[in-house]
């Protein structure tokens, strides 16, 4: 199959981003640019990812190969990875990530790209050291002077809506981006992966605004991530407001999103540019007993959006269950480029192009859990604790502990935040539903051929992390 009439795919990623903060899942939510895009574009109903967070769940967006199918190690470095396929194919190629210390040229996610920046090292030592570990604290400063940026504004009649501190360094992001837009005419690949859905959520005051029914909403909520920096008990209250910063982050990456188009058009390439928006995990608000994205294989961690937009083209939306590693041979297929044999990702071309039924095979997604849900550090490696594996389809979820051989089965369609686990009725053999019984019999195999095709090799990478990398994964929560 050929490609699109199109020259140029760029890929957005986000965060932490679970699919119901957006409003092509949420008709509530304020998220006026990814509404645009749905309403042009296509929606996968059931995009999942393939793990819990970024180092488990990007080696599929970017090499459509499982995390540790080809080493012990969370990277890529044993991957063909998308920009590579697309450099050697004669495409330009740039990637700038908002410090998320997992998706660097430590573990191999520069390859391929002919300008890559991480920002993982602030402009100044004093940023680097102190305000990245801490961007609670710029929040605090965005607050303090967001009045007198407004008024600064007014009378300037310019109508800046970007925040005036780059906590989330989605700014930097966003400016690279649009420079690299401006500066490139040949046919590019361009990846920006925003970090303002991750934790600590600090928007900026008017993006929590737009989303809040609060006029003194802003000062509530940042206290609410006090709260929670100092451990304190995190009742219904400080859990709506963490919500609302939540949200105010959704919007402020959509609001990027919608500058990127901007200059797209500006360049006179946007009719010729397929764009991709998608989560690369979801985000827990307690559904499960926690906060951020611990070690779970639930919905509101592994279900994300995944929304096409492709000049020229009508969309819809997408029923059949999908995974973040169709991304890749999706990419190449949209651009009339060969994929890789090693890539385990389908080819939605024929989806996005032409209508058809994509194989809706079941998504496997990993996690590995320590001794506690939330030990640190975090672990990176298959050896660092037990293998958790799902097998999903548009209805049924099953979760299996490889180690303890703990097992656990939901129907989403009546059970959508996953609480009540079937496994009991069908170990019993005792009133078991026969559709549950198929389904364990159809997903149990699938987990379990996974686990086994993982690599059993230690790791090698992850254990000589320089410090400025080291301190943004800590300012992540990653120790």
């Amino acid at each position: 199959m050929t490609g699109a009439d199109i020259s140029n795919v760029v890929l957005v990623t986000v965060d932490s981003l679970r699919a119901d903060a957006t409003a092509p899942y949420d008709e509530s939510r304020h998220t006026p640019v990814i509404e645009e895009l749905a309403e042009e574009g296509t929606v996968f109903e059931h995009a999942f990812a393939t793990g819990n967070w970024t180092p488990f769940s990007f080696p599929g967006i970017l090499a459509s190969r499982p995390v540790f199918a080809d080493s012990g190690d969370i990277g890529v470095e044993k991957a063909d990875t998308l920009a590579e396929t697309l450099s050697g194919a004669g495409l330009e190629t740039g990637g700038f990530n908002a410090a998320n210390g997992f998706l660097t040229s430590h573990w191999g996610y520069d390859d391929g790209f002919d300008e890559f920046e991480p920002f993982v090292t602030g402009s100044s030592r004093f940023y680097s050291q102190y305000l990245a570990a801490h961007p609670t604290v710029e929040a605090w400063l965005q607050l303090a002077a967001s009045p007198f940026r407004r008024f600064a504004s007014k009378l300037r009649r310019d109508g800046n809506d970007k925040p005036f501190f780059d906590a989330s360094r989605g700014l930097d992001v966003e400016r690279s981006a649009t420079g690299f837009i401006d500066d490139t005419d040949e046919p590019f690949f361009l990846w920006v992966h925003y970090m303002d859905t991750h934790t600590p959520y600090v928007p900026a005051p008017r993006y929590v605004r737009e989303v809040s029914d609060s006029r003194l909403g802003t000062h509530r909520m940042l206290m609410a991530h006090t709260r929670t920096g100092l451990g304190w008990e995190v009742g219904d209250r400080t859990l709506q407001d963490l919500r609302t910063l939540y949200q105010g982050g959704t919007r402020q990456v959509d609001a990027s999103i919608g500058r990127i188009r901007e200059a797209l058009s500006a360049a006179g390439v946007a009719d010729d540019t397929a764009m991709i928006v998608a989560g690369d995990h979801g985000e827990e608000f307690q559904e499960h007993g926690h906060l951020a994205h611990y070690p779970k294989l639930y919905d509101e961690l592994i279900h994300v959006p995944l929304i096409v937009d492709i000049p020229g083209v009508d969309g819809g939306r997408v029923e059949e269950a999908v995974g973040l590693d169709d991304i890749p041979p999706t990419v190449c297929g949209l651009l009339g480029v060969d994929g890789r044999d090693s890539w385990v990702g389908e080819d939605l071309t024929p989806t996005l192009l032409d209508g058809e039924t994509p194989s809706g095979d079941p998504i496997v997604s990993v996690a590995v859990r320590g001794e506690e849900v939330t030990t640190q550090p975090i672990p990176r490696s298959l050896v660092e604790g037990d293998l958790l594996v799902s097998a999903r389809t548009t209805e049924w979820t099953y979760i299996r502990n490889t180690e303890s051989g703990e097992e656990e089965l939901y129907y989403r369609p009546t059970d959508p935040t996953q609480q009540e686990n079937l496994m009991g009725d069908v170990d019993a053999d005792t009133n078991a539903d026969a559709d549950a019984t198929a389904a364990i019999e159809h997903l149990r195999p699938i987990a379990e051929r996974h686990a086994a095709s993982l690599s059993s090799e230690g790791p090698t990478a992850s254990g000589d992390v320089d410090e400025d990398l080291e301190r943004r994964l800590s300012a992540l929560g990653y120790r």
